[in-house]
Formats: structure tokens, sequence, C-alpha cells
């Protein structure tokens, strides 16, 4: 029987960023380093197969530094913790590596530099994520307001509407942050915001090529964990550009081929914490069911890598 014809459209770039790949690099080196086990505070980067790879080779994978022992290392997650862990971590005498995504760290700093100018701080981002309460606890409670949606500003407290500043998480949605920053401009004419926008190159770049990859394409899949947050805004991005058929997949078992049933054009991406070896995976999957045409779509070149920290380099 012969296979049906498909075009799967893939997006590049797409997958691994600098800030996983560095990330999941200092897991590695430090099990090279110190042998398992290695502790790891929350999730390195939001993918299961990446946390089972690590699980696998020796790191452990906790929630609180009160699971670690303290005569083994701990490393601190892509996004970022509250300044209360690390100075934990040195009160018990820990040694510890912090795996923070330089570009998160920026946040962290941009949020430190405004409060030392007497402002308050307006979040923009998801309650309850990683990268959000790492960067909200930068400073003491109070200082850093969270909202989540241009909605959310009509009903915002301030101290001071004249000294107010802006920062976000740094995988939101580029159209929904834009919108929600005019609110925030429209109600408080003073307010800071950052040099350069918070939402990382990364980010910008993987939602751009879905935007590209939209106009070609009768369905999209984001391959990426359903608790990863550049991923899922990789599909409301798909969904936004006119691609109503956009689905997260964690790996080529989870795909609904029934969605892609009579379809010829496929759009594929990944998110930011996806390996590689998962799109190659969803690739092979498409190559047995159709006769396939593998499209690249190359919106921008990525040559942005991170140093690991000065502990694994050979002078130390």
């Amino acid at each position: 029987m012969m296979k049906p014809a498909l075009t799967l459209y893939l997006a590049a770039p797409r997958g691994f960023c600098a800030g996983v790949d560095r990330a999941v690099k200092i897991v590695e080196m430090s099990l090279e380093k110190w042998g398992a086990p290695v502790y790891v505070r929350h999730e390195i980067v939001h993918n299961k197969f990446v946390v089972d790879t690590l699980a696998a080779k020796g790191a452990v994978f906790v929630e609180e530094l009160d699971e670690c022992p303290v005569d083994r290392p701990v490393i601190f997650s892509a996004h970022g913790v509250p300044k209360a862990v690390p100075a934990e971590a040195e009160r018990r005498n820990m040694i510890y590596v912090d795996a923070t995504c330089p570009l998160v760290s920026k946040v962290h700093l941009e949020a430190e530099r405004h409060a030392e100018d007497g402002l308050q701080i307006v979040m923009i981002g998801h309650r309850g994520h990683p990268e959000v309460i790492g960067t909200m606890g930068q400073l003491p409670e109070g200082e850093v307001l969270l909202i989540e949606t241009a909605a959310d500003v009509a009903t915002l407290e301030v101290r001071d509407p004249e000294k107010l500043a802006w920062i976000t998480q740094t995988t939101l949605s580029v159209d929904d942050t834009a919108e929600v920053v005019a609110a925030l401009q429209a109600r408080f004419p003073a307010l800071v915001g950052p040099g350069k926008d918070d939402i990382c190159y990364a980010t910008t770049n993987r939602q751009a090529a879905v935007k590209v990859l939209a106009e070609k394409i009768e369905a999209l899949l984001v391959i990426g964990a359903p608790n990863s947050s550049n991923s899922k805004r990789l599909v409301e991005v798909g969904r936004n550009a006119g691609c109503a058929v956009s689905h997260l997949v964690e790996r080529a078992s989870e795909i609904k081929w029934e969605a892609l049933e009579g379809l010829t054009k496929v759009g594929l991406t990944a998110g930011a914490s996806a390996p590689q070896v998962l799109v190659d995976e969803v690739i092979e999957a498409f190559r047995d069911r159709y006769d396939l045409t593998v499209e690249l779509v190359e919106t921008a070149k990525e040559r942005i890598e991170f140093k690991t920290p000065r502990i694994f380099r050979h002078d130390n």
C-alpha cells in the first residue's frame, strides 16, 4: 500500500537554547567532577526526557534544599532561585553550582537596580512558575508585584505611580506581553522599562519562526513538556497565527495521528528545552507513515553560547 505524501516543514531555530544547553552541561560536568549522586533543586530544565536521562547518570532531582545532604553538591536549575536558597546553602557549608540562565540573571540584576533607585517593580509572568518565584525572590516581599494579563493592570495597587518599573519572565508570548506593557504605560506614564526586552532571544526567535511556518501549513506540532512555558507559548502563537490544529507533544508516541488525517503540510518545531533527539524521533515517526518530504524553514541563525561556571575550568 502506498504511503500518502506529506511535507514536514521544520522550523529553524528550534529546540535547545544556549541557557538550556549550559544548564544540562553543568549537571554532566558536576557528575564528572564529583561523581554520583549530585543533587538538582527543581528540574534542571522543563523536559522529562532530559531529566530522566540525567537521572540515569546519577542526578537526583529534589524540590527543596532541605532534601539534599550537606556532603553532596547541589545545582540550581536554569530557571533561577530566590536569594534565600544560595544563602541557605552557604549557611549549611554546601557546594552549590548555579545553573541559572544568564538571561534570567540579567532580569534579576535589573530588578535589583530598580530597587536601588527606589522603584517598585511590576513583573509580567505566570504565577507559580519557578522563574517568576526566583525573580520575585531577589527582593523583599512587596517590592515586586506580579501581573499576568492586560486586564490585571486595572486593579494593580502600587505604592507610588511615579516610581514604578516593569520586568518580565523570559519565556512569554511576545505579542501578549506587548499588550500588557501598553496597558501599564497607559495607566502609569512614568513607568520605567528595561533597556532591552526581557523576553529572551530564543523565545523570540522560536515564536517568529512559528509565525512564518503558520503561513505554509495545515497543522503544527510543538515538541515540549506540558510544564514548559516557552513550549506552550509556541502552541498559542501557532493558533493565533491561524493554524487551528496546533498541538504540544512530549515525544512521537503522543502524536494524535487522527488529527492529521488527510493533511499534506505539517509544521514541526521544538521548545527551548527539547533536545534534537526528540525532533529526530518525530521525523522518523512521520517517515514510517508518509512518503515524507522535509523542508527546512530558517528564519534566524543562533550563535550564542554561554560559558560554564569557573568551578569547572581547568585553571581552578
